[in-house]
C-alpha cells in the first residue's frame, strides 16, 4: 500500500466548534491493582473507543501520532507518575506536536503530581461522567522539567564499580534524589519485580515503605552520604554545608508534594511553584524523613537553576519514583522545558461559562452530473473536478441531512441557475436529488433519502458538500404510485366506472411503460449489482392491486410474497438488487431452505448497509426469528462472526438478549466462548438497562 493511501485510513472529522475540548485518554492497565482494567472498559463504553488507548498495547505514541493536529486536544494520562511522565516524554519525541494540556487520573503508589496538580492521591471510583466534567472544567498551570546529563566520574579509579552507567530518565518532572529514600525506592522496586502478586495494594506499598524506613533508622547506613559526593548550585559550593548537617538523602524538588502526598518545603525559605524556573533543592535526615508523614519538612538548602553533583562510591538514586544504583558519576541539572498540565480547578474560583452554541460553518454546495458519476465515481479527484458550484450555505455541522436538504433547496431558489464547464445553465433540481458521502470511503457513493435523518452533515463531508442529481431519471416507486392514484381519483370523483376512464387509467399506466431505465457503469467492486429498477412492471402491479383489473390473475393481493432473490441479494451485498426486490412487493422476511432470513445472511457477511436497510424495512420482528439448523436469531449469527458493528445495530433495534440456541445458549455466552470479552460485556451491560427499565 503506497503511504499516501496509508494516510488517508484514520480521518478525523472537523471539530463543530472551537469551544469544543476533545479529549484521548490513555490508561495503564497494570497500575493500581485492577483499577486500570475496569476504567480501561469504562471510558470505552462513554466514549468513542478510538480515543481510548490501553498503554500496554505499544504505549502512547500512536495515539498521540494520530491526534497530534486536533485543535484544543487534552490528554487524560491515567496510572502513576510513570505513566504521566512516558506521555510527556513521547510528546518531546513527536515533530510539530503542540504542547496538549495532559490531566492525571491517579492511579499508582505515590502520585505525587496528581496530588500537587489537585487530583487527588488516588481513584475513589468515582463516575467516568464526573471525571470527565472536572476535566473539562480545569485550568491549565505551567510545569517545569528539568533534563539530567550524567557522564562518569574520570577522577575515580577503577571499573569494577556496580551500578548502572545511567539514569532510568534523564528529564525529570516531580523529583530527583539520592541516598537512603532513594535506596527505599530501589528495594521496592527489586522486591515487586521478585513478587508482583504482593504489591497490588496501594496500602501494602506504604507499609513496604514504612518498615524499610524504620530498618534504615536503625542501620543509618547512608549517614556518610556527605563524604563521597560534592554539590554545587548555581556555581555555588553546597558541599561543607551538607557535611555539617549530616545528610542522608538530598532531593532536588520540582512539585510541591513528596513520597506520596508530604510537603518537605518549609515555605520559610521562599515560596515554591511549578513553573518559576527554579528547583527547590532539600537535605533530609532520617529522622527528618520518618517525620514528613506528620507534617515535619526537610532542611532548605537553596532554589537554584542549575546544579552539579559529583560521586565517588555508586549511589542510589531515583527520578520520578524511578530507582537505580548509579556509578560514580558526574550529574547536570539543568531546564528542559515546560508542560501544559491540566489542575483541577479550586471551590470558589469561577468555573468558566460553557458555550452551548455551536459555531455555524459556510459549506460549498457541489452538484455532480449523473455521467460523472457513473463514470467516475471510483476516482475522487477527476470527480471533484467535474463538479458544478451552486453557492454556499451556513449551516451546523452536527445538522442531519434532513435539515441541509431545505438548506440546499432553499439556496437553488434564491440563487440564479448555475452553469456547467461549457457555460450551459444547469436545469433545476429533481426533488429527488440525493446527497453522495466523498469521505468515509475510498471513493463517493450516494445516501439513501431514507436515512437522511440517521446521518450528520460532518459524516459524509468536509469542506465541499457533493448532491446528485439525474435529471432524466425515470420516475421513482413513490411517483408511479401518485401518477396510479391521481388518475384513480380523477375517475371516482366523476363517478366514471365506464371505458373512457378505464382507458384514460390505462393510458397512464402505457406511458409509464414507456420509459427505460438507464445502465449504470460500475466500480470493479460493483459488479454483480443493479441500480436499475423495472418501473413499468412496479406500476404495472401497482394498478392492477388497486383496480384488479385482470381479475384472472394472481396479484397476491393481502398475502406476503416471498423470493429466494432477497437470500441472493443478502448473500452476494447487493443492496439496490435488494431494495428494487421489497419495492416490487417482496417480503424482507423471506427465508431459505435453512430458515434463514436477508438479517441473518446479512449479519454474517457484517454487511452494515443490507441490516440497517432489513431493520428499517422489515417488520420488527424479523430480530426475533430463529434460523432452523442452530436455532438462531440475526444476533447469535453476528456475535459468532465476531461482527461487533451488527450487534451494536441489532441490539438497538430491540434484538431479544435472553433468546437462547439450540444449545441454550445467549448471545452473552457465546461472546464469552469466543473470548470477545468487550463484546460480552456491552451484551450484559444493555441486558441490565433493559431489566432495569
Amino acid at each position: 500500500m503506497q503511504p499516501d493511501k496509508e494516510d488517508k485510513l484514520f480521518v478525523i472529522k472537523p471539530i463543530p466548534t472551537v469551544n469544543v475540548k476533545p479529549v484521548i485518554i490513555f490508561i495503564n492497565p497494570k497500575s493500581g491493582g485492577n483499577q486500570g482494567v475496569k476504567l480501561l472498559q469504562k471510558f470505552q463504553w462513554h466514549l468513542n473507543p478510538r480515543q481510548v488507548f490501553d498503554l500496554s498495547r505499544g504505549g502512547p505514541r500512536m495515539g498521540l501520532e494520530l491526534y497530534k493536529k486536533v485543535p484544543n486536544l487534552r490528554v487524560l494520562a491515567c496510572g502513576g507518575d510513570g505513566t504521566v511522565g512516558w506521555v510527556l516524554s513521547i510528546l518531546d519525541q513527536i515533530a510539530n506536536a503542540v504542547s496538549f494540556p495532559v490531566g492525571v487520573l491517579p492511579l499508582g503508589t505515590g502520585n505525587d503530581l496528581a496530588r500537587a496538580l489537585g487530583w487527588g492521591g488516588g481513584y475513589m471510583d468515582e463516575p467516568v461522567s464526573k471525571i470527565l466534567t472536572n476535566l473539562e472544567e480545569s485550568e491549565t498551570i505551567r510545569l517545569d522539567r528539568w533534563n539530567l546529563d550524567v557522564v562518569p566520574n574520570e577522577q575515580v579509579k577503577g571499573t569494577d564499580h556496580a551500578g548502572k552507567d545511567n539514569l532510568p530518565l534523564n528529564v525529570m518532572n516531580n523529583y530527583f534524589s539520592l541516598g537512603v529514600d532513594a535506596q527505599i525506592a530501589l528495594e521496592f522496586h527489586e522486591a515487586r519485580e521478585a513478587n508482583p502478586e504482593k504489591f497490588s495494594s496501594r496500602m501494602y506499598n506504604k507499609l513496604f515503605y514504612g518498615v524499610r524506613g524504620g530498618i534504615e533508622l536503625l542501620d543509618r547506613k547512608w549517614k556518610g552520604l556527605s563524604d563521597h559526593m560534592t554539590l554545587e548550585c548555581d556555581g555555588k559550593d553546597l558541599t561543607q554545608r551538607i557535611k555539617d548537617l549530616k545528610v542522608h538523602a538530598i532531593l532536588f524538588l520540582n512539585i510541591p508534594s513528596y513520597g506520596g502526598g508530604t510537603r518537605p518545603w518549609n515555605k520559610s525559605a521562599g515560596n515554591n511553584s511549578t513553573d518559576d524556573g527554579l528547583i527547590e533543592v532539600i537535605g533530609l535526615t532520617i529522622m527528618q524523613i520518618t517525620r514528613l508523614q506528620t507534617g515535619g519538612t526537610g532542611t532548605p538548602l537553596c532554589q537554584c537553576k542549575t546544579a552539579r553533583i559529583t560521586t565517588s562510591i555508586p549511589v542510589p538514586m531515583q527520578v520520578d519514583g524511578e530507582a537505580c544504583r548509579l556509578k560514580p558519576s558526574v550529574i547536570t541539572l539543568g531546564f528542559f522545558n515546560q508542560a501544559t498540565m491540566m489542575a483541577k480547578r479550586r471551590k470558589g474560583r469561577q468555573t468558566p461559562t460553557r458555550e452551548t452554541t455551536i459555531d455555524k460553518h459556510r459549506v460549498s454546495v457541489q452538484r455532480l452530473k449523473l455521467q460523472d458519476y457513473e463514470q467516475h465515481h471510483c476516482d475522487k479527484e477527476l470527480l471533484i473536478q467535474s463538479s458544478i458550484n451552486m453557492g454556499e450555505i451556513e449551516v451546523e455541522p452536527v445538522a442531519d441531512l434532513e435539515t441541509v436538504r431545505n438548506l440546499v433547496d432553499k439556496l437553488e431558489l434564491n440563487n440564479s441557475p448555475s452553469k456547467d464547464h461549457v457555460g450551459n445553465v444547469m436545469p433545476k433540481l429533481s426533488p429527488d436529488w440525493c446527497f453522495v458521502d466523498c469521505c468515509t470511503a475510498e471513493r463517493f457513493f450516494r445516501i439513501d433519502r431514507a436515512q437522511e435523518s440517521l446521518h450528520y452533515l460532518i459524516d459524509i463531508t468536509h469542506d465541499q458538500l457533493f448532491v446528485l442529481d439525474d435529471p432524466h431519471r425515470p420516475p421513482s416507486a413513490e411517483e408511479d404510485v401518485a401518477v396510479v392514484l391521481k388518475a384513480k381519483e380523477l375517475a371516482d370523483d366523476r363517478g366514471a366506472q365506464d371505458t373512457t376512464t378505464s382507458m384514460r387509467v390505462k393510458s397512464e399506466i402505457s406511458r409509464l411503460e414507456s420509459i427505460k431505465t438507464k445502465s449504470t457503469v460500475k466500480c470493479p467492486q460493483d459488479e454483480g449489482q443493479t441500480n436499475g429498477t423495472n418501473h413499468s412492471t412496479r406500476a404495472s402491479e401497482v394498478y392492477n392491486r388497486l383496480f384488479d383489473l385482470q381479475s384472472n390473475e394472481d396479484h397476491h393481493y393481502g398475502q406476503v410474497r416471498t423470493s429466494d432473490k432477497i437470500i441472493e441479494a443478502a448473500k452476494t451485498g447487493n443492496l439496490n438488487m435488494l431494495r428494487n426486490l421489497f419495492e416490487m412487493g417482496y417480503s424482507l422476511m423471506s427465508i431459505n431452505k435453512d430458515g434463514q432470513t436477508a438479517l441473518h445472511v446479512a449479519s454474517q457477511r457484517g454487511d452494515s448497509n443490507l441490516v440497517r436497510y432489513i431493520l428499517a424495512n422489515a417488520p420488527s420482528n424479523i430480530v426475533s426469528v430463529k434460523d432452523n439448523l442452530e436455532g438462531q436469531t440475526a444476533l447469535h449469527v453476528a456475535v459468532q462472526n465476531g461482527e461487533r458493528k451488527i450487534c451494536y445495530l441489532l441490539v438497538s433495534a430491540g434484538a431479544p438478549l435472553l433468546a437462547v440456541d439450540k444449545q441454550d445458549r445467549t448471545a452473552q455466552q457465546i461472546a464469552e466462548q469466543t473470548r470477545d470479552y468487550d463484546l460480552a460485556k456491552y451484551l450484559e451491560y444493555r441486558r441490565r438497562n433493559d431489566e432495569f427499565a
